[in-house]
């Protein structure tokens, strides 16, 4: 009977042991908090706590979330173990466009992102400093560049070449154009940039030719000879002149034999064929010429420039006979004149 009672008394000492073990254990969770892992920031940090919800968590944290903040899980969401929390408060940014220059919020960290949260638009062709792509701090500045360009496509002309041959049965002095030249045609796309509105500068993009341009030839003449009485004569250079014909008659000369200065020519020499009247400025006085007929009448032949008059300007001359008929039967016609060596 004894023996029962010592045993009755050790199993109820053992339930009591068990029930105050379940009572610790019980309070030992009820008084243990919920690990929570917070990202905030660059920052990452594992946190006890005793709130129910993020939103009661963030409280307990003195942590306010920003408008234009960023937070992975809805406020009213229960803790559990290990959970997650990623908090993102936003930056200061100045941004720089143009003459304009403002602040903007945002949580992100590369140029291109603030950009794009900030509500500000950008093409392929604009350009940042930093670079789009670069990740700036806290407080730095963008500075946006809007690039605009115009493509546009003008013609120009292409010279044409000029082409000089020789011709030996051409006189010297001379020339004859064998094929005119044309100008050619290209086109010329090109874009122009604009950098905020002000112009940079003008690529060119490509040429095409329309036409091609078509050479000038010319023939120059070489030959420097002529077939006269004397036989072959050189010559410097040839013209074609409007002669006339002029003896010492009145009615030529406006002089009478006895007057002052009468038969004697401009440079003192006397009057006679072969002496010839001239513009100075065309052909200088003194100089040794040919004078050969355009026509089926003899060549005047060799000549000199010796005389001038009033009516004789330009390319014009005035060949000297013995008597009126000839100077009639002359008249007015052209002549080529050869210019000596």
């Amino acid at each position: 009977m004894e023996n029962n009672k010592i045993s009755n008394i050790s199993k109820l000492q053992i339930l009591l042991v068990l029930a105050l073990a379940v009572l610790l254990t019980l309070g030992f969770m009820m008084t243990k908090g919920t690990s929570i892992i917070l990202h905030l920031d660059e920052s990452v940090e594992e946190i006890e706590t005793s709130a129910r919800t993020v939103e009661e968590f963030l409280e307990e944290q003195k942590l306010v979330l920003d408008k234009k903040g960023y937070i992975n899980v809805s406020l009213d969401r229960a803790l559990n173990d290990n959970l997650h929390i990623i908090l993102k408060q936003p930056k200061t940014y100045t941004i720089s466009l143009a003459d304009a220059e403002w602040e903007v919020r945002s949580i992100y960290s590369t140029v291109e992102s603030i950009l794009t949260d900030s509500g500000v638009n950008f093409t392929a062709k604009d350009y940042s400093s930093p670079d789009f792509k670069t990740q700036i701090s806290d407080g730095e500045k963008i500075t946006l560049s809007r690039v605009h360009e115009e493509r546009k496509v003008v013609e120009e002309k292409i010279p044409f070449e000029k082409i000089v041959k020789k011709n030996p049965k051409l006189e010297i002095g001379n020339s004859n154009t064998v094929q005119e030249g044309v100008e050619g045609v290209k086109q010329i796309e090109s874009i122009d940039r604009y950098v905020n509105g002000e112009f940079v500068k003008n690529e060119i993009v490509e040429e095409r030719i329309i036409s091609k341009p078509v050479s000038q030839i010319v023939e120059k003449g070489t030959r420097d000879r002529i077939r006269t009485s004397r036989g072959d004569t050189n010559y410097r250079k040839s013209m074609v002149m409007n002669a006339t014909a002029y003896d010492l008659s009145f009615a030529s000369c406006g002089k009478r034999p006895g007057d002052r200065g009468y038969g004697i020519t401009a440079s003192g020499t006397q009057a006679r064929p072969g002496a010839v009247a001239v513009d100075p400025k065309v052909i200088p006085l003194g100089t040794k010429l040919y004078i050969e007929s355009l026509d089926d009448t003899p060549d005047y032949g060799f000549a000199t420039a010796e005389d001038t008059g009033g009516a004789i300007k330009g390319k014009k001359i005035d060949l000297f006979f013995h008597s009126g008929t000839d100077v009639k039967n002359f008249g007015r016609r052209n002549v080529k004149v050869y210019i000596l060596k």
